[in-house]
């Protein structure tokens, strides 16, 4: 399955911590580099986020971003009765002695123990926050291969009109070829002195095979095929297209430089676009 190395996915996920955010967004890059930024309280996960998502994503510069909201009510404070208790019966012990003693509430609150944090399990923190990234790595990849599909399709389309170039341009080279050899024949026609039939014919053959391009448009045809079939692999294979496209402009440039007709220099210049833009999109992909 063909994908793009753009895309973007988000999610949240409700907890009795707080609520999670994740956010996962990447662009083209030769290799896998991934960015990550998150919550004190996660910092630990930093090496299983990485591994999760090296297991299912190629190549891109990915930045992840994993935040946690805490609940409505700040942080959920809640009252120590063993603490009240405690402090409960030191006032009352100390009442007879100090008759006049008064404690404000407030001032309870503040002494330390009597209000306490919501207890946080880590281990259970740290598994809501994985099946967050989960849930938001299944949206990434979707989407990636979402876009992939419209890249592969853009691609094919260059990937025919090169096949369709090369066919016109096979079924005009006997054309070609016949026109050449009348050009040559007029030519040397005309020469004061004539020359050796033999030699003539020989010099003749000898220029034909220079022009001639069924090596190249043979060449083509397996790389159209063999980009058919790298664009059904399921598999990341953005290397592996740019290499064949390398191969593409290579015999391009071939019949461009073997050209002596100007429907052939047409024909390479138009195969030289089609390559060009089907380089474009595979840059594009993982």
């Amino acid at each position: 399955m063909i994908r793009s190395m753009t895309a973007f996915a988000s999610g949240e996920r409700a907890t009795p911590w707080g609520t999670f955010g994740c956010e996962l967004r990447s662009v083209n890059h030769r290799f896998l580099e991934l960015g990550v930024r998150l919550a004190d309280e996660l910092r630990v996960l930093e090496p299983a986020l990485r591994e999760r998502i090296a297991a299912r994503v190629g190549r891109g510069k990915l930045d992840l971003t994993l935040r946690l909201r805490a609940p409505e009510g700040g942080d959920a404070l809640q009252l120590n009765p063993s603490r009240l208790r405690e402090l409960s019966d030191l006032a009352i012990d100390l009442s007879a002695r100090f008759p006049a003693l008064r404690t404000e509430f407030t001032e309870l609150l503040q002494f330390p123990g009597v209000l306490q944090a919501q207890a946080t399990d880590p281990a259970a923190l740290q598994a809501e926050a994985l099946a967050l990234l989960d849930d938001v790595l299944d949206e990434f990849v979707a989407s990636r291969e979402r876009e992939g599909g419209k890249l592969a399709a853009a691609i094919g389309e260059r990937v025919d009109g090169i096949e369709r170039i090369a066919g016109e341009v096979r079924a005009m080279m006997p054309a070609i070829r016949a026109g050449q050899r009348a050009k040559l024949e007029t030519r040397l026609a005309d020469l004061a002195q004539p020359a050796d039939n033999g030699r003539l014919e020989q010099e003749l053959v000898l220029w034909l095979q220079k022009l001639d391009v069924e090596e190249e448009l043979d060449r083509l045809n397996a790389h159209v095929a063999e980009a058919r079939r790298v664009l059904k692999l399921r598999e990341a294979v953005g290397r592996r297209l740019d290499f064949l496209l390398q191969e593409f402009n290579r015999e391009a440039n071939t019949l461009g430089s073997k050209s002596v007709d100007a429907r052939s220099s047409a024909a390479a210049v138009e195969l030289k676009v089609l390559i060009d833009q089907a380089r474009e999109q595979i840059q594009n992909i993982e």
